[in-house]
């Protein structure tokens, strides 16, 4: 029995006994368990959940039937507006403990549906006729093994009807056990499926899929090799998912594996934000590096600015462009650029901007950090992130190298219920 003093970073309970640090899945800080290792370690041990001898007052129960089993979410036990303020304390104790920056100011969190939010979705699939045929769901904790689920409360309550269909869809093809997932993305209007197929379809097949598509009302793709093989199989005349930032008047066209935010009622709000606090002005020159399809550019570009999105890949610079002049923004550039092996010298060439926008991967931006110079250093950059690691990398650099000070920093809850924290952050040079 141990009392348990925190959450880690994959929404684990943590506590100490006899020199060792144990994480318990689905304990809470300040509560009293017992619990049963299931991997030890010299220095640390993973452990499941026997009992609660005292819970916590945040303590809820799961909505999911198929929570503690399915890995989708593994914090749906701790009270939604308890998981906000555990993220907070990790996005700070993060920047602290790696950083060793402090925000000067604690933003407001940015919260949206706690429900039905996810947008985009990767569900595995698995056919195995002794549990009754085909499995589509995520994959279960700690496992390869795919969930046997029926509904889903995280997605769209009419992406989650889709679960029982699509298992049947998918039991009746000759390809059944080979694809291996179904990739959801929703747009506002328009809902794809996405199905990873790695054997060529019957006829028999490609006409169940044409029935599916249309009593479901939903566009399917095929996906015989990687993301960009993607292709519209029915219906053949379909338009692409977009979504719209009513603030400034803006549609965004995405191919569905193309990236965008899961949590498009998030997104809204996390795009306001970055907008408000970058200030915008006519005349200005602000950089959005790691643009994607346009994201956070076209919004900016809205407010007079002009606006270069940087980004590696092709693919998604076409995109971009594309949505810029679909919306009548000609004061965007997109340019190719790799960011993780930027240097000084390719960031000068693009000129100076005043300010810049920041939104990497999970593995952040450090390259870019480092190359911020003299001769071009914005005078403020938000950094929208998805890692709190990575975010407290590259701040120990913008601060303590580069000469910014961290102004704010906020978490963003874009994925409720999960331990995925992602933040804002405002560096600011002084004079």
């Amino acid at each position: 029995m141990v009392r348990v003093e925190s959450l880690d970073q994959e929404g684990r309970g943590v506590a100490h006994r006899d020199g060792k640090t144990i994480f318990i899945e689905e304990a809470l800080p300040g509560e009293t368990v017992t619990f049963t290792p299931f991997r030890k370690k010299p220095a640390y041990e993973l452990a499941t959940l026997d009992g609660v001898v005292r819970a916590s007052f945040s303590r809820v129960t799961p909505r999911c039937a198929y929570f503690g089993v399915c890995g989708g979410c593994s914090v749906q036990h701790l009270e939604p507006r308890a998981q906000v303020a555990a993220k907070q304390r990790l996005l700070e104790d993060t920047l602290w403990h790696i950083g060793k920056v402090r925000p000067a100011l604690i933003l407001p969190a940015i919260c949206g549906p706690e429900w039905g939010y996810r947008q985009r979705a990767r569900f595995a699939v698995r056919y195995l006729p002794k549990k009754g045929g085909a499995l589509v769901g995520f994959h279960e904790k700690r496992s390869s093994h795919v969930a046997d689920m029926a509904s889903c409360e995280i997605v769209p309550p009419r992406i989650s009807a889709l679960l029982g269909p699509l298992r049947e869809l998918i039991g009746g093809l000759s390809v059944r056990n080979r694809i291996p997932q179904v990739e959801v993305a929703a747009g506002d209007a328009l809902d794809v499926l996405v199905l990873r197929i790695l054997a060529p379809l019957t006829g028999a097949d490609e006409a169940s899929l044409r029935v599916f598509a249309e009593r479901h009302q939903v566009h399917l793709y095929l996906q015989p090799g990687g993301p960009e093989t993607a292709h519209l199989f029915h219906p053949q005349d379909g338009t692409e998912p977009s979504y719209h930032l009513p603030e400034y008047d803006v549609t965004i066209r995405f191919g569905p594996t193309e990236f965008t935010q899961v949590n498009s009622a998030v997104n809204r709000v996390l795009v306001r934000r970055a907008v408000s606090l970058l200030a915008p002005l006519p005349g200005e020159r602000i950089a959005d590096a790691f643009c994607g399809v346009g994201n956070f550019a076209l919004a900016l570009a809205r407010c007079g600015a002009s606006v270069v999105g940087l980004e590696g890949s092709e693919q998604l610079v076409r995109r971009a462009a594309d949505n810029a002049r679909l919306n009548g923004l000609r004061c965007t550039e997109f340019v190719v650029q790799d960011l993780f092996r930027v240097d000084a010298d390719a960031l000068r060439r693009l000129g100076h901007f005043d300010k810049l926008l920041i939104d990497p991967p999970r593995e952040g931006a450090v390259e870019l950090a480092k190359s911020l110079d003299e001769q071009n250093s914005p005078q403020r950059i938000v950094y929208v992130s998805c890692n709190p690691a990575t975010l407290a990398r590259d701040a120990a650099v913008l601060v303590h190298v580069k000469g910014y000070r961290l102004a704010a920093a906020g978490v963003v809850n874009m994925f409720p219920h999960t331990s995925h924290v992602e933040s804002i952050a405002v560096f600011d040079r002084d004079g």
